[in-house]
């Protein structure tokens, strides 16, 4: 566990293969140098192969890192060997942040945390609702379904091309949340005051089929997890239908925050600084 009263070097790292992608250094450094805090945060290209025996030594101490962040595809065998995964990432099956604490490797999911944490901060008031639509039942969305019912949302529906799919977290997830095809989407919407892309449709400006929000309720919101580009097509039509929207890069920002305050010891802030600073490295990528 990081000491903020502690004078040596504390490092981090966020894995991932590919790794290049990531913008959680951008978060982090900038978090460091505001903060005057005497540490470091890298990315490290890990193939999956050779995930075990990364762990193994962050667990030992030879990797000369206290914990780090893990993206794509190494989630769910962080969750595996884990010493310590806490409810949160075994109900998901996946993890995002390890921390080493007396010899173990701890491990949690911040991805739910940030969902909620972006819609608060962008739209205080969003969760005075009882119903929420889902549109995707791949892996991203399953730590929003489980933020959304730890939240208190009592009806959670899930819309997906393959009903399967979405039964499949209706399994995981319980009696408040259910699963649909896509046509029924006009019906599960109907006064609902949350919609939510999880799917990758829309990602890196491709294309994205038009939806009528007109059955939601009058003061609902719309969000979506893709945030390149920042206002997805989805976004761009609830918007344009009247809609409040909240675009998915606040997600991404907000996800880090509990692992640098637990490697770092200092609990950082989200704020509109360090939002453009990711903008305009998009912008440039």
């Amino acid at each position: 566990m990081a000491d903020s009263r502690e004078t040596s070097v504390v490092n981090a790292f966020v894995t991932g293969w590919p790794i290049h992608h990531s913008r959680s250094p951008i978060i982090h450094g900038h978090w460091l140098k505001t903060l005057g805090i005497d540490g470091t945060y890298k990315a490290l290209a890990v193939a999956p192969d050779e995930f075990e025996s990364f762990i193994a030594t962050l667990k030992d101490g030879s990797l000369g890192c206290c914990g780090g962040n893990v993206t794509i595809p190494h989630k769910e065998l962080a969750h595996r060997l884990a010493d310590r995964p806490d409810d949160l990432a075994d109900e998901l099956g996946a993890a995002n942040t390890l921390w080493v604490e007396d010899g173990l490797v701890h491990a949690t999911n911040t991805d739910g945390h940030g969902f909620i944490a972006n819609l608060d901060q962008r739209h205080p008031g969003w969760d005075r609702t009882d119903r929420a639509v889902i549109l995707g039942a791949g892996g991203a969305s399953r730590a929003v379904i489980q933020a959304v019912r730890n939240r208190g949302i009592g009806e959670i529906h899930v819309i997906n091309r393959t009903l399967p799919r979405a039964r499949e977290l209706a399994d995981r997830f319980g009696a408040s949340v259910h699963a649909h095809p896509l046509e029924a989407m006009a019906e599960v919407m109907t006064g609902a005051g949350l919609f939510i892309n999880t799917s990758a449709l829309g990602m890196d400006g491709g294309e994205t089929p038009a939806i009528d929000f007109s059955p939601l309720a009058n003061n609902a919101v719309v969000t979506d997890i893709v945030y390149v580009p920042l206002k997805t097509g989805f976004l761009a039509q609830a918007q344009d239908q009247g809609f409040a929207i909240v675009d998915g890069l606040g997600m991404l920002l907000h996800q880090a925050v509990p692992g640098f305050e637990k490697w770092f010891g200092t609990r950082p802030v989200v704020d509109a600084v360090l939002r453009n600073l990711v903008i305009a490295d998009m912008d440039t990528h």
